[in-house]
C-alpha cells in the first residue's frame, strides 16, 4: 500500500510544473535554516571548528610527509638494479630482448665484458696481457621495489644465466619504510574521521534538541524529511570545511622544510604535492563534516 502510493505520488511530481522562483525560495530558506543553526550553536561553534582544525592539522602534515616518504623510497627503488652475469658462450642480446618483455622490467642495460674488464683493469692498474676473466653482464631495473623478488625469480629461469645478485637488505628496507607509511596513513585517517564524525555528531544532537518543536511542527504541516535533514546536513559541512582552511595554514611552514630536506638529499620534490594535500584536506574536512551530520539524524531524529 505505501509502496503503491509513493509510486502515485512520484507520478504527480513529474507532471507539476517547476516553479523556479519557488525552488529558489525553498534554497535560500534552507540557507538560512543552517545559519541560523550555527547561530544557535554560539560559542560551541569555536570549539568545534578549533578541534576539527587540530586533528585535520595532523592528517594533513602525516599526508604532506607521506608523500616525501613515498618519493624518497621510490627513488631509492629506482637506484636498486639486479646484477645478471651471462654465461661465456650465451648470445648477450637474446637474452637482453628475453629479459626486457619481463612483467615489471623497467630498463635492461647490457655492460660487455670488455667494457668492464677495461675499467677494472684501470682502476687496479693491471697489465694489458692479462686476460679477460668477467662476463657480459646486464644491468635489470625494475618499476617498484616490491616486484624486484618476483622480477629476480624469472630472470633467474632464462637459459644463459650464470649468476645474478641485487641488494636485498636495501630492497626490504625499502619494502618496509613503505609499508609503514601507507599503514599509518590508513590509521591516520580512520582515527581523524571517528574523532571527527563524533564531534560533529555531538554537536547535531544539541541543535536537534534546542529545534525539537520547531521540528515537529513541520512534521504535522507535512514539510518533507530533505527539508529538515539539509540545513544539519549544511552546519556540519560548514565546520569541516572551515577547520579544513584553518588546517591548511601550517602546511607552508612543512613545505618550505621538506623543499630543504630534498634539496639537501639532491631528490627532486613531488610535483603539485602541497595542492593535492590542500584539496584533499577541504575534501576530507567537508566530507567528515557532512558524513557526522547525517548519522546523527539518523540516530536521533527519525526523519
Amino acid at each position: 500500500m505505501d509502496n503503491s502510493r509513493h509510486q502515485l505520488k512520484k507520478q504527480v511530481k513529474k507532471h507539476i510544473p517547476k516553479d523556479w522562483l519557488c525552488e529558489l525560495r525553498i534554497a535560500y530558506r534552507i540557507l538560512m535554516e543552517a545559519v541560523n543553526d550555527i547561530k544557535r550553536t554560539g560559542i560551541i561553534n569555536l570549539v568545534i571548528i578549533t578541534t576539527m582544525a587540530a586533528i585535520l592539522t595532523i592528517f594533513g602534515i602525516l599526508f604532506r610527509f607521506t608523500i616525501s616518504l613515498s618519493t624518497f623510497a621510490g627513488e631509492l627503488g629506482n637506484v636498486l638494479e639486479i646484477s645478471v652475469y651471462l654465461r661465456q658462450d650465451a648470445n648477450s642480446g637474446i637474452i637482453k630482448d628475453r629479459v626486457r618483455e619481463i612483467k615489471h622490467v623497467k630498463s635492461v642495460r647490457l655492460i660487455p665484458k670488455a667494457e668492464s674488464w677495461d675499467g677494472l683493469r684501470k682502476e687496479l692498474g693491471l697489465q694489458n696481457d692479462m686476460a679477460n676473466p668477467l662476463p657480459d653482464t646486464l644491468r635489470v631495473r625494475v618499476d617498484k621495489p616490491e616486484n624486484i623478488t618476483d622480477v629476480f625469480n624469472q630472470i633467474k629461469s632464462v637459459s644463459g644465466v650464470e649468476d645474478m645478485g641485487y641488494a636485498k637488505e636495501l630492497a626490504k628496507k625499502i619494502q618496509f619504510l613503505t609499508n609503514i607509511v601507507n599503514t599509518t596513513m590508513v590509521f591516520v585517517v580512520i582515527i581523524s574521521a571517528a574523532l571527527t564524525i563524533t564531534i560533529i555528531n555531538n554537536t547535531i544532537q544539541l541543535v536537534i534538541q534546542s529545534r525539537k518543536e520547531e521540528i515537529e511542527i513541520m512534521r504535522l504541516m507535512g514539510v518533507s524529511n530533505w527539508y529538515i535533514k539539509t540545513p544539519l546536513v549544511m552546519q556540519g559541512a560548514f565546520y569541516g570545511f572551515v577547520a579544513s582552511i584553518i588546517a591548511v595554514l601550517p602546511l607552508n611552514w612543512i613545505q618550505g622544510l621538506l623543499l630543504n630536506i630534498h634539496k639537501f638529499f639532491l631528490i627532486p620534490a613531488p610535483a603539485y604535492a602541497q595542492n593535492i594535500v590542500i584539496i584533499s584536506l577541504l575534501l576530507i574536512g567537508t566530507a567528515f563534516g557532512a558524513s557526522g551530520s547525517l548519522l546523527s539524524i539518523k540516530k536521533h531524529l527519525q526523519v
